[in-house]
């Protein structure tokens, strides 16, 4: 649609400007026909993309419909982002007002040019690195208690089996359940981040320091120990996530959750694999659609605003911040639905749906798991002697 208002646009536009023969008229122009043919490309990809994928996306279909239920029963999770963000801006705030008062610590001394300087000496010199440290650790410890109350919330509601019994306010009960009982564990999984995050920053520091300065050797060992920490970084964040959401089933430590979670998404390889990329996927194409349906707004205004001749940055900025805002409730979303994986993964190996064990999921996820069993009966039915020793989840 978007493709379509675009190049609509254009032929509106090249009309007009046939009548004026303008330099800014013709610039214009030539942005709207970069736009539309940009868009026109990346509808052709993706369409494409959705016809390979359309066979695995099964059970991240069922995952979302899930989740879309968890935001009608937990309105609240919505408001999380506010939240964390509130929180970090008061701890940079104080960050920042404690590194202020470290600049003026030490002893007056005043220079050759007749200004005064504070030099610190001893163990002052060393509370830079630091405070540093603590402002690496405190930022990942805020971030790892939104995922911990995200992931408390929803396996109360996943484990819930009427609905009607939740309790008054999931979120404030996972919150105070993380006050009591579970802050060492967020404390202990920020602090593993922090430990692969300082390495990587440092060797940032060293890159950027040495640029140009260095031999091509050097300069390739600096990017791949970088991308190595990175790659790291990201796969302790993910397990990181999991073990909470153990913790929050089990209320067991950071350590023994963590080595739960990692046995179960091994168990479940494969549907981790197109849990991650068809959901990650899907998700991307919510990020793009926020942000051309806000570009395209952006584009219709600018239209009818003639006194605007320069539509670029403008623009620019609008689909940064859409994409920004986007970004910031769309994790909310992908944590609910790696949550609700990891309870779906747990019921399925703890539970088979005979009476004494009944499966907690919903019934949207129920369907999913009686589609595999036929699909695996006929399978067995099919494939012989080999097919009979296939058995049901």
């Amino acid at each position: 649609g978007g493709t379509g208002v675009l190049w609509w646009l254009y032929a509106k536009q090249r009309i007009s400007a046939s009548a004026v023969e303008t330099q800014i008229a013709k610039d214009n122009l030539q942005a709207l026909l970069i736009y539309a043919i940009s868009a026109t490309i990346f509808t052709v990809i993706l369409f494409l993309i959705m016809l390979i994928m359309r066979k695995r996306v099964a059970l991240t279909i069922a995952l979302f419909h899930v989740a879309g239920k968890v935001f009608i029963h937990l309105p609240l999770l919505v408001f999380q982002p506010f939240w964390t963000f509130f929180v970090l801006i008061l701890f940079w705030t104080y960050w920042i007002t404690v590194l202020l008062f470290l600049g003026t610590t030490g002893s007056p001394v005043p220079n050759e040019e007749g200004f005064v300087e504070f030099r610190m000496v001893g163990p002052l010199k060393y509370m830079w690195w630091y405070h540093v440290v603590g402002l690496i650790w405190i930022s990942e410890f805020i971030l790892a208690c939104q995922q911990m109350t995200v992931a408390g919330a929803v396996v109360t509601y996943y484990f819930t089996r009427e609905k009607r019994n939740l309790p008054f306010t999931p979120i404030l009960a996972s919150v105070n359940r993380l006050v009591c009982y579970h802050l060492g564990t967020v404390a202990k999984g920020s602090f593993i981040i922090t430990l692969v995050k300082i390495p990587r920053m440092i060797l940032m520091y060293i890159h950027t320091q040495l640029k140009g300065k260095e031999n091509a050797c050097a300069r390739c060992m600096l990017k791949a120990c970088i991308c190595c920490l990175w790659c790291l970084e990201k796969c302790l964040t993910y397990l990181n996530q999991n073990a909470y959401t153990a913790t929050a089933i089990n209320s067991t430590n950071f350590c023994t959750s963590a080595k739960d979670a990692f046995v179960i998404l091994v168990e479940n390889a494969l549907r981790v694999a197109a849990v991650n990329t068809v959901g990650d996927f899907m998700l991307f194409l919510g990020k793009v659609l926020i942000v051309c349906s806000t570009g395209l707004a952006g584009v219709m205004l600018l239209n009818y605003q003639r006194d605007y001749t320069i539509w670029v940055l403008p623009l620019i900025i609008v689909c940064l911040f859409a994409f920004l805002v986007a970004h910031c409730f769309l994790s909310i979303y992908e944590m609910v639905v790696d949550v609700l994986f990891l309870c779906f993964a747990i019921d399925t190996k703890y539970n088979d749906g005979s009476p004494g064990r009944e499966f907690y999921m919903d019934k949207v996820l129920m369907e999913f798991v009686e589609n595999s069993r036929k699909s695996m009966k006929e399978a067995g039915r099919g494939g012989g002697a080999e097919g009979r020793e296939l058995k049901p989840m």
